[in-house]
């Protein structure tokens, strides 16, 4: 019965995931069309800036979802650790739990340093948009984020299931 219900709860997160992945490749669509308003508006080394902040973006934001992600799995095997646990392993936890802590924030440092040009990205654009085509731009970059990280969260739950399934095979005679 276990069994049957984490093999529906995945099929559940793969359909899911298959519609999120529309989703993105819509976004996506958007996106060139966004680009082409702006190579066709601003001026080159605007539109550069531009294209370099919209590129950043996946970037910092999968590094942070990862480092997050990562940092949990962490926390956890250290929430579980018990008297039994070898020291060496006990000691490698603590060490990658700091690293990945330090990771994080610097992680964090280049999300708001993306902030900022985001900012300085969205002063260019509105010399050259309209009130309408700017909200257009910023609702598209919410969308991209939104959909970065429920990307994100669904792998990670596929993870989970997967891991959980494979552990409850292994565990039966």
């Amino acid at each position: 019965e276990l069994m049957a219900s984490l093999q529906s709860r995945l099929q559940a997160l793969w359909e899911e995931q298959e519609l999120v992945l529309l989703e993105v490749r819509e976004c996506a669509k958007w996106g060139e069309e966004l680009e082409v308003l702006v190579r066709d508006l601003c001026k080159p080394q605007e539109f550069e800036r531009y294209m370099m902040f919209i590129g950043d973006l996946e970037k910092v934001l999968s590094l942070l979802l990862c480092l997050s992600s990562r940092l949990a799995r962490v926390q956890n095997a250290l929430s579980r650790m018990d008297g039994n646990m070898e020291p060496e392993e006990k000691q490698s936890l603590n060490e990658r739990h700091k690293l990945l802590s330090r990771q994080r924030e610097d992680a964090k440092d280049l999300k708001e340093n993306l902030d900022r040009r985001e900012r300085v990205v969205s002063g260019i654009l509105a010399k050259y948009l309209t009130e309408q085509q700017l909200q257009d731009y910023q609702h598209f970059v919410q969308v991209k984020t939104s959909l970065l990280i429920e990307q994100k969260d669904l792998e990670e739950q596929i993870k989970f299931f997967e891991e959980q399934l494979e552990n409850l095979k292994q565990s039966i005679p």
